[in-house]
């Protein structure tokens, strides 16, 4: 691989003895890792190779999943870097926690996230460009999860809606990239030293925003997929000395490498933090970080439910839907937008501007019509017991279903109605019957 020479000039200097071997491993072929899904994956069904567990991380194996199988368009898989799955393991959020996932896109550390809290608390996912957001929403909508709320902010306008609300925020830094060189060889065409300066100001700009949400006690997650010095050590370095933050230990398992304080202005403080690198540690390049913000407050800013939509007419239809489709279902917090209903997540009651909101807790569907259409969302998010009628798919229907087209299906002719569609015993779709015809409603920007 034909390194930047100013990148060699530099991580000669600074890795010394270990730079042959470091240079070494970018000639190695990327490591590839997954995370299964415990909101609904069944290990037995699973037609990816657990053999090959990664230490120290849960639900989480070495190796590459089939994009377009089942177990991924059900939402039972992710594909991620098995370094980057620690970020949200070290965050340890707890299921009745407010956490922010501040840069979220594409949404491994938000689904990972989710996981740990079993779905429940309140995750609030951010990304601030817009295109980027969308795959995101997707990837939420993917993993079944209702409890969390994808947002298109800038940090700064964030931080005038959730004044020290967060019990912990992840900040997976927009940076340089180094350690994404050999899984994406085109990181390196816009690499420079100016570049990590650019990156190390964007950083502290977020970090500055962060440091606004998190309630006094509460805890930040900082990573980048970096090597950079300036943007790992020496920004924790600031960030301590501009807020008297907290430098937390972390423990650090085989093949990880400490921090380096000689890096970050000789602060002991950042062996806590925590180095990958390739030549160490089996994944792409990693640096970890936790701090806590100093006091602690015994009363957090108040939440509430958002207004559930009064709209008897219009409900009337999502009821009629859900006794004839499905069971035991009962959303205690309704919201019609626009002709769409949510099941809402809560947001606290001050909101001095309104957030740029993409996916608000899970979506139900759309009102259409004097009916109601249920939405992808849906279908992903609730367990096979709670669907009354599924119509089970062989290998050669599936693959004739997610190109889109409509299916003959004779042992459930006697139904008309909305159906969740199912292959190898995973939902990932719905359908809807009509005589003995499937109509197919996988979406459309989703066929393969």
């Amino acid at each position: 691989m034909n390194l930047p020479a100013a990148f060699i000039t530099k991580y000669q200097k600074l890795l010394a003895d270990q730079a042959a071997a470091f240079f070494a491993s970018f000639n190695q072929p990327p490591t590839a890792g997954f995370r299964i899904n415990p909101l609904k994956a069944h290990l037995d069904l699973l037609n990816e190779d657990c053999t090959h567990p990664i230490s120290n991380l849960n639900y989480a194996y070495y190796g590459k999943i089939d994009g377009n199988g089942v177990d991924n368009l059900a939402g039972w898989v992710y594909s991620q870097d098995p370094s980057a799955m620690n970020v949200a393991q070290y965050a340890a959020p707890q299921a009745d926690e407010r956490v922010l996932d501040l840069c979220a896109a594409p949404g491994g550390k938000t689904t990972q996230l989710a996981a740990l809290m079993n779905d429940q608390g309140l995750l609030v996912a951010n990304e601030i460009n817009h295109s980027r957001a969308r795959v995101l929403s997707s990837n939420v909508e993917r993993w079944g999860l209702t409890h969390t709320i994808v947002t298109n902010n800038a940090p700064a306008e964030l931080a005038k809606i959730f004044p020290e609300f967060f019990d912990c925020i992840v900040v997976d830094a927009p940076c340089s990239g180094e350690g994404l060189f050999r899984k994406d060889p085109e990181a390196m065409t816009y690499w420079s030293v100016d570049y990590v300066q650019k990156c190390v100001q964007r950083q502290r700009e977020i970090l500055s925003e962060a440091v606004k949400m998190l309630r006094p006690g509460g805890r930040l997650i900082y990573s980048t997929c970096t090597f950079a010095p300036e943007e790992d050590e020496q920004n924790m370095d600031w960030l301590q000395q501009q807020y008297g933050w907290e430098i937390l230990p972390l423990k650090h398992f085989p093949g990880m490498d400490t921090g380096c304080p000689q890096w970050g202005n000789n602060n002991a403080a950042l062996k806590c933090a925590v180095r990958l690198f390739p030549h160490h540690y089996q994944g792409e390049g990693h640096f970890i970080c936790a701090l806590k913000k100093p006091g602690t407050t015994d009363q957090l800013a108040s939440a509430a439910k958002l207004p559930v939509h009064s709209s008897s007419i219009d409900l009337k239809f999502w009821q009629e839907f859900a006794d004839q489709s499905l069971n035991d279902v009962n959303f205690s917090n309704l919201l019609i937008q626009q002709k769409n209903l949510y099941n809402a997540a809560k947001l606290f009651n001050q909101q001095p501007r309104p957030l740029k909101i993409l996916r608000n807790g899970l979506r139900l569907g759309e009102f259409k019509k004097q009916r109601f259409e249920p939405n992808h969302a849906l279908v992903l998010a609730l367990p096979p017991q709670q669907f009354r009628h599924v119509v089970a798919l062989t290998s050669d229907q599936f693959q004739h279903f997610i190109h889109g087209e409509t299916l003959t299906i004779t042992n459930k002719a006697a139904f008309k109605g909305w159906v969740a569609v199912s292959f190898e015993e995973r939902i990932f779709s719905w359908g809807k019957l009509v005589n003995n015809q499937l109509k197919n409603f996988y979406p459309k920007g989703l066929r393969q």
